[in-house]
């Protein structure tokens, strides 16, 4: 699915999902944008009076290198999101934000979901966009349902595996296979 914003196109009732370094809107009043996030986080991005909503999912919070752009960092991704809103009739004024993710999901690795969650929540207070709920960090991935037209939002926590738990602590001092949830 290409996003309104390129294409115009309104899609009706459906579950949209929203991969790993991609954006989303709608203004369907049955519509649905669904992502999975661990130490990802994604903004769900909402104008009530215009009846549209958008989600982003990014994986990095800032490129080093600023040549290139690219959604998978969360600045680019914030801006693309909010411009589409905006092409398509979205108010600046009356967007309302709400962040999901940026878990650690491996001890043994950096704690990117923690920058991505400080870069998300310092981006929309530089843009003095209101963020109206968060639940970010922890150790869980979530599964994320987000009502575009209403700001209505599900969260599941999905519960880590005893397999898992053991593979981020490495308890069993046994060589293990390198997983990363996103």
């Amino acid at each position: 699915m290409t996003n309104l914003a390129e294409t115009g196109r309104v899609s009706s009732g459906r579950s949209i999902n929203v991969i790993q370094g991609d954006f989303k809107i709608s203004r369907s009043d049955g519509d649905v944008l669904t992502t999975v996030l661990g130490s990802c986080v994604a903004m769900c991005l909402y104008d009530l009076g215009a009846g549209i909503g958008g989600m982003n999912h990014f994986l990095l919070p800032e490129r080093k290198d600023t040549c290139h752009s690219d959604i998978r960092f969360g600045a680019h991704a914030m801006e693309l999101l909010i411009n589409a809103l905006l092409r398509c009739g979205a108010d600046r004024s009356r967007l309302k934000a709400k962040l999901f993710g940026g878990a650690t999901m491996s001890t043994n690795l950096s704690d990117i979901g923690k920058a991505n969650a400080e870069f998300a929540v310092n981006f929309l207070a530089t843009e003095n966009i209101a963020c109206v709920s968060t639940s970010l960090g922890g150790t869980t991935a979530r599964r994320i349902r987000f009502w575009p037209t209403s700001g209505r939002v599900q969260q599941l926590q999905i519960p880590n595996s005893p397999e898992l738990v053991a593979r981020r602590t490495n308890i069993t001092n046994q060589p293990q296979p390198d997983v990363t949830l996103f």
